[in-house]
């Protein structure tokens, strides 16, 4: 089973709050260290589904799949709305450039395949496929994913306590992101269907379909609690808060045994760019 991403909020316009979205750069270094990479699979089949491998990432974040497709022989550049991630991802090779993708000016600039991953859900799914449609080439390749995770049922609980009485008045709806999370794949399916209905609405593309690619990690305590202080829940907790949801969390992982073994599955929205009539 899958969960719900942590930084989900409790409305369907999550592409409104960009506070949140723009948070993530208080600790660039540990996001880009914490976070997972996408499966080689995926970004395999995306460079064999588009017409060449020059590749537009929107929402770059640190540059984790911008590296990933370069790394795959694609020339890659960069769109990021928050300065610090755009600037630790140039630091590490990625060509950035710092805007958020509805108020981004191509300049002319074409591409064959615009990327999103983990950050589709900022932006506004109707005018964000409209400018990958406007910088595409012809049957190129529009595709966003994310993970979703299936923690243990005793670290998601732990979770929701301990963070509901330390933030009781934060706009994130804990507990229901955590009794979705107990549903499985499918509480995840309107996020997706967000994507592919603004798509459609955009027009210019073929009719959208989905992939999934199913895998799994193991997470020490040490781990797990590195990667939590990224999460959109935490972000913009003062410090003695987050050590204290840090501390409820690791007290679950001990109780398993002090390691866990997550399953994974990266969940991607894609079409390709009609043919200009």
């Amino acid at each position: 089973m899958t969960t719900l991403p942590p930084e989900r909020i409790s409305t369907p316009d999550t592409h409104r709050h960009r506070d949140v979205a723009e948070s993530f750069g208080a600790d660039a270094e540990r996001y880009d260290r914490t976070r997972p990479p996408y499966p080689d699979a995926l970004i395999e089949r995306i460079i064999a589904g588009s017409p060449g491998r020059d590749v537009l990432d929107i929402g770059c974040g640190t540059g984790i799949e911008a590296r990933q497709f370069q790394a795959a022989g694609c020339r890659v550049l960069g769109v990021e709305p928050d300065g610090r991630m755009a600037a630790f991802a140039r630091g590490t090779g990625v060509d950035v450039e710092v805007a958020t993708i509805e108020d981004w000016n191509p300049a002319g600039r074409t591409f064959d395949a615009a990327v999103a991953g983990t950050a589709w859900h900022w932006v506004d799914p109707v005018a964000g496929a409209a400018k990958a449609a406007r910088v595409l080439r012809p049957a190129g390749r529009l595709a966003v994913f994310w993970h979703v995770f299936q923690l243990p049922d005793e670290v998601t609980d732990a979770f929701v306590e301990t963070y509901q009485r330390v933030a009781p008045d934060s706009p994130f709806n804990v507990r229901a992101a955590g009794q979705a999370a107990k549903q499985g794949l499918d509480a995840y399916q309107p996020i997706l269907d967000k994507a592919a209905a603004g798509i459609e609405k955009a027009g210019g593309f073929a009719a959208p379909e989905q992939w999934r690619f199913e895998w799994e990690r193991t997470y020490t305590r040490d781990e797990w609690l590195d990667q939590m202080p990224t999460q959109g829940t935490l972000t913009r907790l003062p410090a003695d808060q987050v050590a204290e949801v840090l501390d409820g969390v690791g007290a679950a992982i001990d109780a398993l045994g002090g390691a866990f073994t997550m399953p994974y599955a990266t969940v991607t929205v894609t079409a390709t760019r009609r043919a200009p009539e």
